[in-house]
């Protein structure tokens, strides 16, 4: 099969390898329809993180099921499925509590779907079953099932964290796909009130497509100041979808006393100052998505009929031979969200 790998930062490219096979009871092989890359892989593409040469790559995928373990009852081969970036297990306290991206039976998360095929370790409860084929589809309704592999999932786990309820005045930190269905998990929510912090006029266009209500396109402490004077006192909630340092920094800023932060970005924080959340009485949460459980609740249901369209954040595609190129717009901000299409 064909399959992406990282050779270097800035350097991707695809070999062939031999196709993935059944090693454990609860594991399934997935023929890849469409895959994608994330923010997340951006931070290692660029250097920032460390990430083997040689390496597979990629973590959100839909897919047919081709080949079950023993124990996997829950699916079955022809089934056409969303396959996570987590790997829950369905059964242990994490999943059970409803958190899945903190699955304690499969740890780690599930990587090498930028490729023909792949393996996914917890296939008997990890995996959501879409109705039908993919034939049955439009390629837009393809690309939004795509999206709840992880970014949808993830941008409504940050809402969900920040305890985002209906008449609430939410700020968004980050305007790239992650933020940009953290809107459309605001909205889905119940807020009335839906700032984003943008700077590019394509996100900004698509966020107040997705239901934002105002864009501040300043930084800092002026960023800081615009948002308090559209807010009073600061939001109920705010979304930090970045993970950087400074997005943090200025998410607990913009939270009025009492508010929570839902945190989703993968974070690249040195320290953080704890005692600013003391003496507001804001609440700091969030972590890895909880897929399966977001879209089993309301994530699958809501594409399905027409609800939401998070497909939209992908605004390139490409073929797997290029996914050197798919990643060079993301980096140089020419794509929101690069899909690859894998196969029909």
């Amino acid at each position: 099969m064909k399959a992406a790998i990282f050779n270097e930062p800035g350097n991707m490219s695809v070999t062939n390898m031999d196709r993935p096979q059944i090693q454990a009871p609860h594991d399934a092989i997935i023929r890849v329809v469409r895959a994608c890359v994330c923010g997340s892989d951006l931070w290692w593409y660029r250097g920032i993180n460390d990430k083997a040469s040689g390496s597979q790559t990629g973590h959100e995928a839909i897919g047919i099921v081709e080949e079950v373990g023993a124990a996997v009852k829950n699916v079955q081969v022809g089934d056409f499925v969303i396959v996570p970036f987590t790997n829950g297990c369905g059964h242990c306290a994490a999943c059970k509590a409803g958190f899945d991206g903190d699955c304690t039976t499969f740890t780690g998360g599930a990587l090498g779907f930028q490729a023909e095929y792949l393996r996914y370790v917890s296939g008997d409860w990890g995996l959501v079953k879409i109705p039908g084929q993919p034939s049955d589809y439009s390629a837009d309704m393809l690309k939004s099932f795509t999206t709840l592999a992880d970014v949808m999932a993830t941008g409504y786990h940050a809402a969900v964290t920040a305890e985002v309820k209906a008449g609430d005045t939410v700020v968004v930190v980050g305007d790239g796909a992650v933020g940009l269905c953290g809107v459309i998990g605001a909205k889905l929510l119940g807020a009335e009130r839906i700032i984003i912090m943008s700077r590019h006029k394509d996100r900004q266009d698509l966020a107040l497509e997705f239901g934002a209500t105002d864009i501040v396109s300043e930084r800092g402490d002026e960023g800081i100041n615009r948002i308090m004077e559209l807010t009073g006192e600061g939001a109920d909630a705010v979304l930090e979808c970045v993970g950087s340092q400074l997005a943090v920094e200025t998410a607990v800023q913009l939270a009025r006393p009492g508010a929570v932060v839902g945190r989703v970005g993968v974070p690249h924080i040195d320290e953080l100052d704890t005692n600013k959340l003391f003496w507001k009485n804001i609440g700091l949460r969030g972590g890895r998505a909880a897929v399966t459980t977001h879209d089993r609740a309301v994530l699958l249901d809501a594409v399905l009929d027409g609800r939401i369209n998070p497909g939209k954040v992908f605004n390139m595609s490409f073929d797997l031979d290029d996914v050197q190129e798919a990643y060079a717009a993301m980096d140089e901000r020419r794509a929101i969200k690069s899909l690859l299409v894998i196969s029909e």
